[in-house]
């Protein structure tokens, strides 16, 4: 949630004023001191690695605000979101962990920040470290987890990270289904929708929209981030120094940071970081073991998958990307048509089997259909067959009631198509090619993980 304020400071280091405007932001920055008596951290490894923390703080937003946004309720003093983003030492890519809030835990020992009670090393939630101890506890207690040192500290409550949605000028966000949930409010048909800073909060707190909760929820975190980084990089404001100035004063008066994340720093990062966007990060989360881990006296927690988890921090220590290399593109022979966007569809096309027919007297339709279908991920029979009619207007899309998800995947790939429910037909979609047949439009499924983490692309998630 907090990269975007950070990388529009960072970016703003590039240009030739960029000194004199973050001296002049770096007094709005509220400052901490998580680092303070820690003993025996782990070793430093290669780049930098952030801890960026989302409070629940909203003690300056407004009763409207808390009333339209759902809001209301007394905040727990406790940490909504947590990522471990680790900054490549050549500066060219980002990686972003997701840390489970209800993660186990194993809490080092502390003064509780409250009470003033000592407290030996216990079993908690992440998200109870700030509560008991602060920036510090919540530090330790990560590093005590991964293993990874942290070198800087980033926090930020739901006012800033509103007004940072609003100063970039809202996020695009799209979606394959409705999204609804009661609690926060968030009610968002498919498609594509510009998010103000409200909606975008809406957005990353829903945990209501489906069956994954927490977890989906972080999914939907990571796109934002992705979407923000896209909007902040390519708006406009990182290149302007007056107006950035003007947008980014506001939102730093409620950003807390580390004592050493100083002007110099920023600078340092930014000039190296001038050409960052989406394709340079990459999001993925810690795999989980047991997500409904039973804790008595702390009830249900999410337990990692100690050997993967350790696997995937020594990555972060050693400076490698978590995502597979990209394959290269191979060299077109001669002149090539500019491809149209893939739309975002709810099911993966290679998920979807398909049977064409051809429903018109044009020979070779079918099987130029089936071919265009496979192009884009569906998984065809390669064998295209004659409709029983052959004067077909409109093309049609038969599938079995059980994999309506599927079908719309499909018309969706097949522009203006009729879709019919026939019972008892099973997950192979039938297509019969119309005289309306144009083009098949390229689609690919919201979420595409790869790897043995989980990870996606920032340019895989952001709207096509």
């Amino acid at each position: 949630m907090r990269v975007a304020t950070g990388l529009s400071v960072l970016v703003l280091g590039a240009g030739g004023i960029g000194h004199a405007v973050v001296s002049s932001l770096e007094g709005g920055i509220g400052r901490v001191d998580p680092f303070r008596d820690m003993k025996n951290r782990p070793e430093g490894g290669h780049g930098t690695n952030l801890l960026l923390v989302g409070t629940d703080g909203r003690d300056t937003i407004t009763k409207a605000e808390k009333k339209k946004y759902r809001l209301g309720g007394a905040p727990c003093h406790c940490t909504d979101t947590i990522m471990l983003v680790h900054l490549s030492a050549d500066r060219q890519r980002a990686s972003v962990v997701s840390l489970p809030r209800d993660s186990y835990a194993e809490m080092p020992a502390h003064t509780d920040r409250t009470t003033g009670k000592h407290h030996k090393s216990h079993p908690v939630k992440l998200n109870a470290a700030y509560a008991e101890g602060g920036p510090t506890l919540t530090v330790r207690t990560v590093e005590n987890m991964t293993k990874v040192k942290i070198d800087h500290y980033l926090e930020v409550d739901f006012t800033s990270f509103m007004k940072t949605v609003d100063a970039v000028g809202g996020v695009k966000i799209c979606t394959a289904r409705p999204m609804k949930d009661s609690y926060t409010g968030l009610n968002l048909p498919a498609g594509t929708h510009e998010l103000d800073g409200g909606q975008a909060l809406q957005y990353v707190r829903s945990r209501h929209v489906d069956v994954a909760a927490d977890l989906g929820r972080m999914e939907r975190q990571q796109k934002f981030m992705a979407a923000l980084i896209k909007r902040a990089t390519s708006s406009g404001v990182l290149l302007n120094p007056v107006k950035f100035q003007q947008v980014s004063g506001s939102v730093l008066g409620s950003v807390r940071a580390d004592k050493g994340f100083g002007t110099e720093e920023m600078l340092a990062l930014g000039k190296a970081m001038k050409d960052f966007g989406p394709a340079s990060s990459e999001f993925a989360s810690v795999p989980i073991g047991n997500p409904s881990f039973p804790v008595k006296g702390i009830g249900s927690t999410v337990q990692w998958d100690a050997k993967k988890a350790k696997k995937l921090f020594q990555a972060l220590r050693d400076d490698k990307p978590l995502a597979p290399a990209k394959p290269k593109p191979k060299p077109a022979a001669g002149p090539q048509q500019q491809q149209p966007p893939a739309k975002l569809v709810d099911v993966a096309p290679k998920d979807v089997r398909v049977q064409v027919y051809n429903g018109t007297p044009k020979d070779g339709l079918g099987r130029t259909v089936d071919e265009a279908l496979r192009a884009t991920g569906f998984t065809t029979t390669e064998a295209p067959l004659n409709g029983e009619v052959r004067e077909l207007k409109r093309t049609l899309v038969e599938y079995d009631p059980r994999w309506d998800r599927s079908a719309k995947s499909l018309a969706t790939a097949l522009p203006g198509s009729e879709l019919k429910a026939v019972k008892g037909q099973g997950p192979q979609m039938r297509v019969t090619v119309g005289a309306d047949f144009t083009k098949v439009q390229p689609v690919k499924a919201e979420t595409r993980q790869t790897g043995e983490f989980g990870t996606v692309r920032g340019d895989e998630v952001v709207c096509p």
